[in-house]
Order: structure tokens, then sequence, then C-alpha cells
């Protein structure tokens, strides 16, 4: 099955053909750091990393670039805020957000680009924006003129004045037109800012995505990729700029859009006091990344995930059986099973390729190539990577199960079978099957 993907340009599942036959190049936006990342943060990062593992499948060359917004109000505030230089909160954060999505095994980005890496650039498509009559300067500023493009908001396929409303637009007195959105903005003596022809200032959020990926890859990329929540105004200002800049040429030819991510049912937000950061998951669940990126990938991308910190559980317990079914097993020349490919192929369909994961576990039980299988596939899910599984990270809860187990070994040893029996209905009670073996005991939860 050829890959197919679905277009939020288009509105509609697509046969992926790339520009180049067997070259596949990749853009998604990254994360402003100025602080820890959110959960819902996450869900791009796993995504996309599942569809760059596909690429590379399928395809003998992937470059896949995602982006860190160093340069922003959000940073500039919370550098006020803290006492804080702006380059060592951003530094420190964008090492945090690395490492913790690198836990959630998703591979790093071929190519990582910051915002002020990139002013020069950022200048210069402004410049061109200005001499085509696409962007003009007032009071200081520069902004696109959206009623120049006639296609404006193509993406989003909404009314202008819907777009407007919805986003909630500044109506500023060096507009010319409510839609406008800046490229350039002064800056104050307190705030960052670089020389342009326009006076001292930086640049507007939207901007940077649009010259990284020109700078790096040309106009125009495979595929361009986010959450939902950027299809307006950030990625329809995006399509505006660099097709205005580049005579027609488009961005992308196929934009990819996660959906929402809601917790225990509801949005998260700090005010209902759901709102949960990676790290935090992270020491809550030592090791066990793995399980927070399987319980990303249960709902279909483009469909809302509820997150709980029981779904994470149950990722924990399905990972806890394959790891013990695929212990020394050797992946080398195995092929991925062709229906767990068919399913991500079809557009990401991480449910489906878990139900066939789950049916290959089963008959992984009794079957040792049905166990290199499973490994092969998981690995392409980007799970059962983890050399450590079992043994690395353990928690409080961990380490008191496995203290047990040891207490009704010397147990049985003694022939105390009255108390091995407590052991076992008390931990039965508390959701933890033991499993007896050749080997040894082992447990997992219900």
């Amino acid at each position: 099955m050829k890959l197919k993907l679905y277009n939020t340009l288009t509105r509609k599942k697509e046969d992926f053909k790339p520009i180049k036959p067997d070259y596949v190049s990749l853009y998604v936006c990254g994360p402003t750091v100025y602080n820890y990342a959110h959960v819902g943060n996450a869900r791009p990062v796993v995504v996309f990393d599942l569809l760059v593992r596909l690429l590379r499948h399928d395809y003998k060359k992937v470059t896949y670039a995602r982006n860190i917004t160093d340069i922003d109000d959000k940073i500039i505030e919370a550098a006020q805020q803290s006492g804080m230089a702006i380059s060592d909160i951003t530094e420190k954060y964008a090492a945090i957000y690395a490492a913790d999505m690198a836990a959630l095994n998703a591979g790093s980005p071929d190519i990582t680009p910051k915002a002020t890496d990139y002013i020069d650039q950022m200048i210069v498509m402004t410049a061109d924006l200005i001499d085509k009559g696409h962007a003009y300067e007032q009071d200081g500023h520069v902004l696109f003129s959206v009623p120049s493009m006639a296609d404006y908001g193509e993406l989003s396929g909404r009314k202008l004045n819907e777009m407007i409303a919805g986003a909630r637009v500044d109506v500023a007195s060096y507009k010319k037109d409510a839609a406008d959105f800046i490229l350039w903005k002064p800056s104050t003596d307190e705030q960052p800012g670089w020389d342009s022809p326009w006076g001292r200032g930086r640049p507007g959020w939207h901007l940077e995505c649009s010259c990284m990926i020109e700078d790096n890859f040309g106009p125009t990329i495979d595929i361009h990729g986010g959450g939902l929540d950027l299809i307006f105004p950030h990625h329809e200002n995006e399509i505006a700029q660099s097709r205005c800049a580049h005579d027609g040429a488009p961005l992308a030819n196929y934009w990819m859009h996660n959906g929402y991510l809601t917790v225990d049912g509801e949005k998260m937000s700090k005010s209902l006091g759901n709102f949960v950061t990676v790290h935090d998951l992270l020491e809550e669940f030592p090791g066990k990344g793995e399980a927070i990126r399987m319980c990303l990938l249960t709902a279909h991308y483009r469909q809302p995930v509820d997150f709980s910190r029981d779904g994470i559980r149950q990722a924990q317990k399905q990972l806890d059986r394959w790891y013990r079914l695929t212990k020394d097993v050797e992946t080398d020349g195995v092929e991925v099973p062709e229906p767990i490919l068919d399913a991500l192929r079809d557009d990401l369909n991480t449910p489906k390729a878990i139900a066939e994961l789950n049916s290959l576990a089963k008959k992984a039980v009794n079957d040792d190539t049905a166990k290199k299988q499973l490994k092969a596939a998981a690995n392409l899910f980007g799970v059962l990577e983890q050399d450590d599984w079992f043994d690395g990270g353990r928690d409080d809860e961990t380490a008191a199960i496995e203290k047990l187990i040891v207490e009704r070994a010397e147990a049985k040893k003694n022939k105390d079978f009255t108390r091995a029996d407590e052991i076992r209905n008390d931990l039965a009670e508390q959701g933890i099957a033991l499993l007896d073996g050749p080997d040894g005991t082992t447990w997992e939860r219900k």
C-alpha cells in the first residue's frame, strides 16, 4: 500500500508523492522556549516522529526540521519576571525540551533552526514583500497586507471576517486593515532588537518559519506539520508570506495537523488544576516514557485524544507484556508485517496499527517468528527500544512490589505457603498479577 496522508489544504486524503522520488522534506513547528512543555506540546512531537520513522522505512532519504522560537514576547516577559537573561532562559528550556522529548523516544530532528539565527533572512524577506506590494511600513512596524493576496484563508477555509473574530485580531493604529499581521516591530531599549531598514526591532512570530524553510529547503517542501491550533493564524500567515515572496510557489504540498488533547475529559488549564507537563510526568513515571508515547498514539492523530494517568498505566501494562514476549529477540533482517505497515501508511492509523500489534503479540506467545515481527514492528512504532525497561527508573511502587516477590520466594523456600499465598492475594487486590515461570516470578498489572 502506498502512503496516503490527509491534506488540510485540500481537505481530503491523498496519495503522497514527494517532490523528488527518493527524498522527503518535512518541517514541523516546534516550541517557544520559556517554560516546561505540557503534554499537549508532546503530541505533535510523537505523531511526527512516527511519521518520520515510517518515511525512513519507505524512502532513501528524509530531512526532518523542527524549529525553536527563541525570540518572543512571552520569553521577554519571562526574563523580566525572573531576572534571568533571555539567552539563559531559552537555552535552559530548549535543553529540557530536547531531553523530555527524547525520553518519549522521539528522535532528534535533522535540523533544529533557532529564530535568532535567521534574523538576516527575515529582514530580506520583509524587504522583498514591501518591494512586491504585499507589505508596508507604518509607525516603525512592517505589516503584511492581507488584502493584497486574493486567496488568503485557503488553508483554514473560513471567511476573513470569521478568522479575524476567532483570533481576536488587534485593531491597531498602524494597520491599514484589521487582518494585516506584523512582519517586523520596534523594540524599546529594554527589549532585544536588531538593526533593520525600519529601525531597531524584532520579527513577528510567523515570519521565522517561512525563512527557515526557504534557507534550508528552498521555496517548497513536501510536508509541513503542527497542531490544529496553528492552522490560523500561524500557518495561514506562513503561506501568505512565502507564496507572495516566491511568486505563488506553494510553501508545502501537504499540510498535516494533529488534533487537540484533553486531560481526564477536560480541556487542560492551570485554573482547573489539570495542567500537566511532560517533565512532571517523567518524574511520576520514571523510565516509562514509551508508555506516555503509547498513550498519545492511542487515538488517530487527527482526532482529539483524552490523556490520563490511567491511560499511561494501561500502556505500561501493554508494553510490559510485549517486552516479556520479545526478551532477547534479534530483529536483523526481519520485515515489519504488511498489515501494520498498511495501517500506518493509511494516514497514520495508529488505533488499527496497535490492534494489529496486539494480534501479533497473541500469536507471539507460541511463535518465535511472530516474536521477531512484533519487536520489529514495535520498533517502527517507537517502542520496545529500551534495554532497561524493567530494571531502570523504578518508582517506589515497583520497588515495593518486587520486595514482596522476593519475600514470597523466601516463604515458599521455607515452605511457608500461607504467607506466600497472602502476598499473592494482597498483590491481586492491588491489581498485580504474579507470573511464575522457570526463570522466576515476574508481574504485570491486570
